[in-house]
């Protein structure tokens, strides 16, 4: 009898997990409710931003958006500034963020990241009148201005200078050509975008890091978000090899960022 009890609590207590792990399951999650929820900026174009009609666009925009419909759901944006990204991942507010985010050794030690989906290299601005940076190295002791917490906020205070925290690259930027900061650093095609829309800033690219940065999609860690993680992957891969990453690229950037480097 006691064997029976036994195993009967066994087979409940199996029950149960298997019942709490389905629940929790992100991909069940996600397909139940019919949308997967994304974080995203939509203030730093050409990724994510806002366009005359005041309607959320951007690279990033149409790559979540094409990958949500892969899986069979659609995408909810959800905007915030770059600092309350990975807390809103974090405390499961967002199921993902789509916002140019770039594997770092930290990152990827906290959250597991989808297979790249675009490739950049880092750009550093400053003043074109500015004599004194020719190279990263030339950061040490001064001072550059980013988002808290950002790719390139971290790079910049690695070659020895200190960061002002800003929101977009707008603010950044300004912050350069008024003189208030040294440099700052930024992707690459970011810049050109916005150089095409302000033609007449006093700005310059001195440098170009020589490895390109892997973008990805980062997801909770976790075993109830593995099959999720394998459905972004199929999606984004699906993406590649029917060229709808490159041609979203292309409108964006006039150029393929998608293609490994």
């Amino acid at each position: 009898m006691l064997r029976k009890i036994t195993a009967l609590l066994l087979t409940l207590t199996l029950l149960m997990t298997a019942a709490a792990l389905a629940e929790d399951d992100l991909l069940e999650t996600v397909k139940a409710r019919g949308n997967v929820v994304v974080a995203t900026e939509g203030a730093w174009s050409p990724w994510t931003y806002h366009d005359e009609s005041d309607a959320l666009v951007g690279f990033d925009v149409e790559v979540a958006r094409a990958i949500a419909e892969r899986m069979g759901v659609e995408a909810e944006f959800v905007e915030c500034p770059w600092e309350s990204i990975f807390l809103g991942i974090d405390s499961k507010m967002y199921d993902i963020a789509a916002n140019g985010v770039e594997i770092t050794e930290d990152r990827a030690a906290k959250y597991d990241f989808s297979t790249p989906y675009a490739y950049l290299r880092t750009a550093l601005i400053v003043r074109t009148d500015n004599v004194e940076i020719h190279g990263f190295e030339d950061l040490k002791g001064k001072k550059t201005a980013n988002s808290a917490g950002s790719t390139y906020a971290m790079m910049a205070e690695d070659y020895g200078a200190t960061t002002d925290t800003v929101s977009t690259l707008a603010q950044t930027l300004d912050l350069v050509l008024a003189g208030r900061v040294d440099a700052t650093l930024n992707a690459e095609l970011s810049f050109v975008d916005y150089m095409k829309e302000h033609p007449e800033a006093e700005l310059k690219v001195v440098a170009l890091s020589e490895e390109a940065s892997l973008v990805a999609i980062p997801v909770r860690k976790g075993q109830e978000n593995e099959a999720f993680l394998n459905a972004l992957n199929d999606a984004i891969v699906d993406l590649r090899n029917d060229g709808t990453l490159r041609t979203i690229s292309e409108k964006y950037f006039a150029t393929d960022i998608t293609a490994a480097q």
